[in-house]
């Protein structure tokens, strides 16, 4: 994804066609090594392919592509508040509890 976000980068930024050294400048200057087998990987792909084609049929596939959404969850929640609702603060604070105790799965963000 970095070999990518760096291509898209210098596309933006002009470049039509990054070269492998282009993409390994970006990423140097914010401190990532660039993984040469990969970059090439990414450039053979990308060989002769316009950018903006590749992410228009990109979002045409993900258009496709279900979601999700959490509709009913209100509704829910508004039928309970009649005669559940001293239950819902207890079940709440378990949620909690056990989020807190995955959180850090053994290493932190920064580590």
């Amino acid at each position: 994804m970095k070999h990518l976000a760096a291509y898209l980068l210098l596309g933006l930024g002009g470049n039509a066609s990054p070269s492998a050294a282009d993409i390994k400048a970006v990423l140097e200057s914010v401190g990532i090594e660039a993984d040469d087998e990969r970059l090439e990987k990414l450039l053979s792909e990308l060989e002769g392919k316009d950018i903006n084609e590749l992410i228009a049929e990109g979002s045409s596939k993900l258009a496709s592509v279900p979601s999700g959404g959490g509709g009913g969850g209100a509704a829910a929640a508004g039928a309970a508040a009649g005669g559940a609702a001293e239950e819902a603060p207890k079940e709440e604070a378990k949620e909690e509890e056990k989020e807190e105790s995955d959180d850090d799965m053994g290493f932190g963000l920064f580590d």
